[in-house]
């Protein structure tokens, strides 16, 4: 039996006076890959930022509802915000590696939250290198820029500089929308992969992609929640005729 892992209560998100999510109500299960869809202005990205707080970055910002984590409402005034994004970790459409080895990227984190043995933060790189899938392709030459990597190399060195702090929820905006299909493809089998020890959510970068790696879908328009379910009752009979006119490519 599932155990909802991120429960998202009459949520409703503002930038200043324009609303952008509208009262929409979520549960994102453990160990399960949720992907949120929606065109542009929908409030996808947005609804990902905010369950680690990283929206409220931007000036003029209020949230009404809630959003629990484990039961506990991640914008109450106790939640240390550090801890909160070490367990909600995020990853953006564009790799951002830093001017560094790739070593020291994915250790970069693990270093910030405190000291360690070297022997552990190795040991750590190593682990958050071979969830990422990237392990067999670096493990000879850690010591080399991160610069030099390719552009799904650089994704997944993204992806691993998260997984080092050993989080319990991945929030990934469009992880693939500038790479190529064989980069795309070894970042979806790490995904699924990695739903085996902790909760994805991810705003896809296509519907195909929804489709070929989720447990449950959430579609989005305008702010509104317009259908959730899972995989196959979201592709396979739609409630909605919005949802279905938007996966099957009329519209978006």
């Amino acid at each position: 039996m599932s155990v909802d892992k991120i429960k998202i209560n009459k949520l409703s998100f503002f930038y200043g006076e324009n609303r952008v999510i509208n009262g929409i109500d979520l549960v994102i299960p453990e160990y399960e890959i949720m992907s949120v869809l929606g065109p542009a202005k929908s409030g996808v990205t947005t609804l990902l930022r905010s369950l680690n707080r990283l929206a409220e970055l931007v000036r003029g910002t209020r949230i009404e509802g809630e959003i629990l984590l484990d039961g506990k409402n991640v914008y109450d005034g106790d939640v240390n915000l550090t801890e909160l994004r070490r367990r909600v970790g995020m990853v953006f459409d564009v790799p951002t590696p830093l001017p560094m080895s790739i070593f020291d990227n994915v250790a970069y984190g693990l270093r910030l939250n405190g000291r360690k043995p070297k022997k552990a933060v190795a040991d750590d790189v190593e682990y958050a290198l071979r969830m990422s899938a990237l392990w067999d392709d670096v493990k000879d030459r850690l010591g080399i820029s991160a610069i030099s990597l390719s552009g799904g190399q650089q994704q997944r060195l993204c992806i691993a500089r998260v997984l080092a702090l050993r989080p319990e929820v991945i929030l990934l905006d469009r992880p693939c929308s500038g790479l190529d299909p064989i980069s795309t493809a070894k970042i979806e089998e790490s995904l699924i992969k990695l739903k085996e020890h902790l909760t994805i959510v991810i705003a896809p970068h296509n519907v195909q992609q929804a489709a070929r790696i989720s447990d449950r879908v959430a579609f989005m328009l305008m702010g509104d929640m317009v259908e959730e379910g899972t995989n196959t009752e979201v592709f396979s009979s739609p409630k909605d005729q919005r949802t279905s006119d938007y996966i099957t490519g009329r519209f978006g």
